[in-house]
């Protein structure tokens, strides 16, 4: 079995309507890129990290940010949270970032002086 993620053909045609209307050369194939998308944040990938079978990560990264900008995305997450019925359950998600490995010795570097001066008076 794969671990690729792919969306349903009923679960892209549920957020067609609020896809932004294609301008000028037609759009690269939706199903393919928004599960690409949601591949790579689901599993905190790199974007040059995508697998293949999702085109190119370029593509994926232009069409996230671009969508992102325009609110295509908080569109989909109201429109899909605000249809049906009220849940019986609602879960939160945790957001997690991580740190470059030399976060932890910038202070020690002398960089941040003054936020460590405040550090010692507290």
């Amino acid at each position: 079995m794969s671990d690729h993620y792919w969306l349903t053909k009923p679960q892209l045609e549920r957020i067609k309507p609020y896809f932004p209307r294609p301008h000028g050369r037609p759009r690269v194939d939706d199903r393919r890129v928004i599960s690409g998308i949601i591949h790579v944040i689901r599993n905190g990938l790199r974007w040059r990290d995508a697998p293949e079978i999702y085109g190119p990560h370029k593509t994926l990264y232009n069409r996230f940010i671009r969508w992102s900008r325009k609110g295509v995305f908080d569109r989909i997450f109201s429109g899909l949270a605000g249809s049906g019925e009220e849940p019986d359950i609602v879960m939160i998600d945790a957001t997690h970032l991580k740190a470059h490995r030399t976060a932890c010795s910038l202070a020690k570097k002398g960089l941040y002086r003054a936020v460590l001066a405040k550090l010692k008076v507290a």
